[in-house]
């Protein structure tokens, strides 16, 4: 198999039904946004963490997969002739959010309590969640934009939403665990 198709020569695309739309729509702004953000949590994982945390990005960058494969459907299309659904996927659940959830809680239980924003930074692990951090907050925004015009699951915006919040933790989480200088965003007064 061929990976070069040549058929996205003239700057179009085809979302899964066959759909064409330019390579500048929100639907393919929104997926790329999320197979970016898969490829930064790759990047993460490949940091020294302990195994449980390393199992857990696994497990999301499985369910970015999946946001990706959704929002890549044609809702026009996303139910074949015979019924069934296009993609034959488990989708998202409440479950997957509350995973994100327990882990941030669980973290939180050794991190100190926060009384200010933390400046991004202070060792590159750190510095690699919050660039994940920040391509999530994009791929929520292409999300949301996409979503105004176009239905889909909600949950698929919940998740990106609570992932965010998951990678400021886990941050946090490390810079804690690598003894890195956490320093306060204390803004001087004028």
């Amino acid at each position: 198999m061929k990976i070069y198709t040549k058929t996205g020569d003239k700057g179009t695309t085809a979302l899964f039904g066959g759909t064409r739309v330019p390579k500048h729509h929100i639907r393919i702004e929104s997926y790329g946004t999320v197979d970016e953000l898969n490829s930064y949590i790759g990047l993460v994982r490949d940091q020294k963490i302990d195994k449980p945390t390393h199992e857990v990005l696994i497990k999301i960058q499985d369910r970015l997969f999946t946001i990706g494969s959704m929002l890549a459907t044609d809702p026009e299309k996303a139910t074949l002739k015979s019924g069934k659904e296009r993609l034959n996927i488990p989708k998202i659940t409440a479950e997957d959010i509350e995973l994100l959830e327990k882990e941030m809680d669980k973290m939180n239980e050794s991190l100190p309590e926060m009384t200010h924003f933390v400046l991004p930074g202070g060792h590159q692990s750190v510095s690699f969640c919050h660039i994940a951090r920040c391509v999530c907050r994009r791929a929520e925004r292409m999300a949301t934009a996409l979503y105004e015009n176009e239905k889909f699951d909600e949950k698929l915006l919940q998740y990106l939403n609570r992932l965010s919040d998951y990678l400021f933790v886990l941050a946090r989480k490390l810079s804690h665990e690598l003894q890195a200088d956490e320093i306060k965003w204390i803004p001087p007064k004028s």
